[in-house]
């Protein structure tokens, strides 16, 4: 295969340290999420997909259609998905691995990031493992990652990102979150926002992206309520001055068109797709939403000869019936049924990730405006020349004004409603 000197270039110098120590004879142009984002607002309203990888067939579908669109493009996974508690066979240590391994194997030429998605922070006990298990993770070959500590009280959410921010390679891509994701209840709000991103300034952290709990929700959306765009838009304005871009989670339940309200009206550079994606990759019919449609009796309408045999597809409900999952809970299937997925004929396994390609595809072209964008990408790394494009903000706020001290009384002066409790970590 022929490849352009740019990309060429580009592979030489523009890919990590962790990924060309890993792969030194790889043609695979895995880069930093900080490069994926600039080809974003390179381009202009424009959003990258970021895709949770919780199969193979999704990561091969997803790199088909990025190659296909000549976008930019995510590959990711989440601490409950892929984690030490994980439900994915895809995970934080072999991700960077399977993103490599099909990247030569199709001959995908445009950029990839691999993103640790909410990796998530709930106390004390888990600050402490995180000092020791995300190095591991960027050893094994992730580019960036979501700290999340955003079911934690503002003031701790701040600090344990500064906390956690030492063992986070400076060329990586970076995003935080305000608000945890849990539908209409304790929608996040301009000052908590405003909060967290002066905190970290001050400290010389510049994120590439916000996180934001802004009326959507993971998983299985019941509603179509979903993503409220004029709250998003006046949280990226109120934080403009700081350049940080947004990172839209949970796109399922929300239409195309909201979807493409949000890239058009909102700083959002970065849009997480998960539960759509495994559906397709399933046979499942599912809507413009990205919801999986139910029949008469509440049970998941299978489409014939599409996605996983029809007799695979009958075990794995029987295996979901005799657990007692909901429906939201089919998500759990992954890992058990990893093995027996790709032990189908050929044809099944192209099948399947045909299907999430062609989905894919036409939420890159048609909805997020990322149509050749890998071509910017390479452009902002063949402008710094490195793997590490830079940050985009540089620091405003004094740090003596965000002491330890300072944050917990500063903390005390925002009024916040977190929502009910809950499991929200996808």
């Amino acid at each position: 295969m022929a490849y352009s000197a740019e990309f060429e270039k580009a592979l030489q110098v523009g890919r990590p340290p962790n990924i060309a120590k890993l792969f030194p004879n790889s043609k695979a142009l895995i880069v930093s999420g900080k490069v994926i984002d600039r080809a974003m607002l390179a381009k202009g309203k424009a959003i990258a997909m970021a895709a949770n990888g919780r199969n193979y067939f999704v990561v091969r579908g997803v790199l088909k259609a990025a190659q296909r669109a000549n976008a930019a493009v995510i590959i990711e996974i989440a601490k409950s998905e892929g984690g030490q508690k994980a439900y994915c066979a895809v995970n934080y240590w072999n991700m960077a691995r399977i993103v490599d391994q099909l990247c030569n194997e199709l001959g995908i030429t445009v950029p990839v990031a691999i993103h640790a998605d909410h990796y998530g922070i709930k106390n004390d006990k888990d600050l402490a493992a995180a000092k020791v298990e995300v190095p591991t993770m960027f050893e094994a070959g992730i580019t960036s990652i979501a700290i999340d500590a955003s079911h934690l009280p503002d003031d701790q959410n701040l600090l344990a990102n500064l906390a956690l921010n030492p063992f986070i390679p400076q060329w990586a891509g970076l995003e935080t979150e305000v608000g945890e994701i849990k539908g209409k209840e304790g929608l996040s709000t301009v000052p908590e926002a405003l909060f967290l991103i002066k905190g970290l300034n001050a400290r010389g952290i510049f994120p590439d992206w916000i996180a934001l709990n802004n009326g959507t929700t993971h998983g299985i959306e019941a509603s179509d309520a979903g993503i409220q765009v004029d709250l998003t838009a006046a949280i990226h304005d109120a934080i403009k001055p700081y350049v940080v871009n947004g990172a839209q989670h949970g796109t399922s339940g929300n239409s195309s068109e909201r979807l493409r309200d949000i890239a058009n009206r909102t700083a959002t550079t970065k849009a997480n797709v998960a539960t759509a994606l495994q559906m397709i990759s399933w046979g499942l019919e599912v809507n413009d939403y990205g919801n999986a449609q139910l029949d008469a009796n509440g049970n998941f309408i299978k489409k014939q000869g599409e996605g996983v045999t029809e007799e695979l597809w009958a075990e794995m409900v029987a295996f979901a019936e005799s657990k007692g999952w909901k429906k939201g809970d089919y998500k759990n299937l992954n890992l058990p049924f990893e093995n027996k997925l790709l032990a189908q004929p050929q044809e099944v396994r192209e099948r399947m990730a045909k299907a999430v390609e062609d989905f894919a595809y036409k939420m890159m072209t048609e909805v997020f405006n990322a149509r050749d964008t890998a071509s910017l990408a390479i452009e902002a790394i063949l402008r710094a020349n490195s793997a590490d494009v830079g940050a985009k903000g540089s620091r405003t706020e004094d740090p003596a004004d965000w002491t330890d001290a300072k944050v917990v009384e500063k903390a005390k002066l925002i009024v916040s409603d977190k929502g009910p409790e809950g499991n929200f970590e996808d």
